[in-house]
């Protein structure tokens, strides 16, 4: 970050203080400064209290001199997108020095600083993180059988440094039988505690563990110079079952991925793979591994976990696009100086463009299957009323304004909708560059020339907008800076229009297909998004309504209730017969509904049965798509 953004972030803190008659209230915080922390933080985590889901904390902070101190708990999370500093699960702080008490206060503006009179010596901090115990809590981070150690809620730091400029040498403390997995260099294991070689404070937030009571570590770069591997826990050992051909596609993954990239940019990688029902499901990114914790049955059920095939592809192509290359306004000194997402349509966007073609290339998925994985991409903007009055490029704020929580009508407010319609941009662009240069280039050629770059590095190095432009013409010359800026700056711009250019046509059947299958499955939600316009999640709740579709035309609201469709009681599979039979009927499809503690009868004219995207194939065109699906 700039220096003058430093300032004035400073100037604007102070004058907040000002302006709300806190100016006496607590001195101010310093902003990060490119000079290093003197000493060594020694940071102890004990994991071991898995049945109350408590992490204990304990720091030592070297104090060169006595002073004023500001201790900050990281708010801006790398990878997050958002201010989503756990502070609530936050507790118990307490601070010592020679065993006597030292008071604390917090900061009456910033919440997530904390200031200290701190006398010289040492400083000891302690406190708890405790992770949720329910999902309506937050994500579950510990249960009986797994742990997920995220640094960066387990740790508070001197303000007035830059994250990389403070050294922590980090402990850890797991429940007998554990093991684990991370990109962490190990220093020593006694007495059940690894002690981990010191690190900077930013390499250690970006080094999550994750260890289990049923852990398995396998080999996905057998024989290759840079190691890569896959640590894997699950809530049962069955579960850590993989077959032959499974593995192969894992291992293609990567082979896959340094054929489009013709890089690597970590000393080792290792993929977290948490298979779990317990753990929080996610997908987040770091520099040297990946925390991914998806199905318990990933791989024993292989049939039903299709459209979750593409996370570990996802989240590895990050190390390259987000990670090494990284839009500079995410490029802050410290986790508590804001970040801005201008970018993440390429940090995102092509990230999500790039998992779903190393899925098709590494056989993680079929042909077939990422066909109907982009048809729902394609097909999921058609329910995005918001489109018309809400830019792309605006939805990179929207981690920032909702956090992920649920929105009564998320296809008129848009949602993330960088990654899938940021994925189709860049489908346009490789297919516009494989037109234009009659088959001889294509996006793989931007992806080696922009990310592959100094190999072997995992130094940060920023982009702007302008540097993508400039990447961009220099595999095939086109006005890329007014075709981006249109499709990210304008409403209701048709998100792929000039889909028959890859060989295909968007086409709706009455069949679900692998994918869509698989994620009402995983999401345990059943789709009539582009029929009735609504989606169900478990049991008879509505989990969402699509604005202006015929649901929503009767006055149908998420978090309402489907007690009986057409007089008989409800079920995900009787609505699919009523809109089955809809088509040779004239009558409506009747739903009785509860809202609240009012109960209602709607009647829906929809006559159209079963609607499911696909991709069809044109025939007498090039097969530009399947081109670029197809394995390098």
């Amino acid at each position: 970050m700039k220096c003058w953004r430093i300032v004035a972030l400073a100037l604007a803190a102070a004058s907040l203080r000002l302006a709300t008659g806190l100016a006496n209230a607590a001195p101010p915080i310093p902003p990060p400064a490119d000079k290093s922390f003197s000493g060594v933080i020694r940071l102890s985590v004990d994991a071991r209290d898995v049945r109350r889901g408590v992490f204990a904390v304990h720091e030592t902070i070297p104090m060169a001199k006595a002073g004023a101190l500001v201790l900050l708990y990281p708010e801006w999370i790398p990878g997050w997108h958002a201010p989503e500093g756990t502070l609530d699960k936050f507790a118990g702080l307490k601070i010592s020095s020679r065993g006597k008490p030292v008071s604390w206060r917090r900061d009456p503006v910033n919440l997530f600083a904390f200031h200290v009179d701190a006398p010289a010596g040492e400083l000891d901090v302690d406190f708890q993180f405790v992770s949720p115990t329910a999902d309506s809590q937050g994500a579950i981070l510990m249960t009986p059988d797994a742990v997920l150690v995220e640094w960066q809620s387990l740790v508070v730091y001197p303000a007035g440094h830059a994250a990389r400029r403070i050294q922590v040498a980090p402990s850890l403390s797991l429940p007998a039988g554990f093991q684990f997995g991370g990109a962490l260099a190990t220093q020593s294991t006694a007495n059940g505690v690894t002690v981990f070689k010191p690190v900077d404070l930013d390499t250690l937030a970006d080094s999550p563990v994750l260890a289990g009571r049923y852990f398995k570590r396998v080999d996905l770069a057998p024989g290759d110079r840079v190691p890569v591997f896959a640590d894997i826990i699950a809530d049962e050992p069955d579960a850590l079952e993989i077959k032959d051909d499974q593995l192969a596609a894992h291992r293609n993954l990567v082979k896959q991925a340094y054929a489009l990239f013709g890089s690597h940019h970590y000393d080792h990688y290792e993929f977290l793979l948490g298979l779990s029902d317990k753990l929080a499901g996610q997908g987040t990114e770091h520099h040297r591994s990946s925390e991914n914790v998806t199905a318990l049955d990933y791989f024993t059920g292989w049939a039903d976990t299709t459209a979750e095939r593409d996370l570990l592809a996802h989240e590895f192509v990050h190390s390259w696009n987000g990670k090494f290359r990284r839009g500079a306004d995410l490029l802050t000194p410290s986790f508590n100086v804001p970040m801005q997402n201008s970018l993440l349509w390429v940090y995102e966007g092509q990230t999500q463009f790039w998992g779903y073609v190393l899925a098709a290339r590494s056989g993680l998925w079929s042909k077939e299957q990422a066909l109907d994985g982009l048809a729902a991409a394609i097909a999921l903007q058609s329910t995005r009323a918001g489109r018309a009055w809400r830019p792309l490029q605006d939805t990179t704020n929207e981690e920032i304004i909702s956090k992920r929580s649920p929105q009564p009508w998320p296809s008129q407010q848009r949602t993330e909708d960088y990654y899938d319609e940021g994925q189709l941009i860049w489908l346009d662009v490789d297919m516009q560059i494989r037109e234009k240069s009659a088959g001889r280039k294509s996006l793989d050629d931007f992806g080696r020339a922009f990310f592959g770059v100094h190999d072997g590095s995992w130094t940060p190095e920023p982009y702007v907008f302008d540097d993508v432009i400039k990447a961009l013409n220099a595999v095939q010359p086109n006005d890329w800076a007014g075709f981006l800026r249109a499709r990210l700056d304008g409403v209701g711009v048709d998100p792929l229009p000039t889909l028959e250019r890859t060989g295909y046509r968007l086409i709706y059947t009455e069949s679900e297909g692998d994918y869509l299958k698989s994620y009402g499955h995983n999401h345990k939600s059943t789709n009539f998004a582009w029929s009735l316009g609504l989606v169900m999640g478990e049991g008879p709740q509505v989990k969402e309504v699509i604005w202006g579709g015929p649901a929503y035309d009767q006055g149908l609201t998420s978090g309402s209730e489907i007690i009986a469709v057409n007089g008989v009681t409800y079920s995900a599979e009787r609505l699919q017969r009523a809109v089955t039979g809809s088509k040779t009927t004239t009558k409506p499809v009747e739903l009785l509904v509860k809202s609240g503690d009012t109960f209602r009868t709607l009647a829906i004219t929809y006559h159209g049965g079963l609607r499911y995207p696909h991709l069809e194939r044109i025939a007498g065109t090039p097969d530009r798509l399947g081109d670029l699906l197809a394995a390098k």
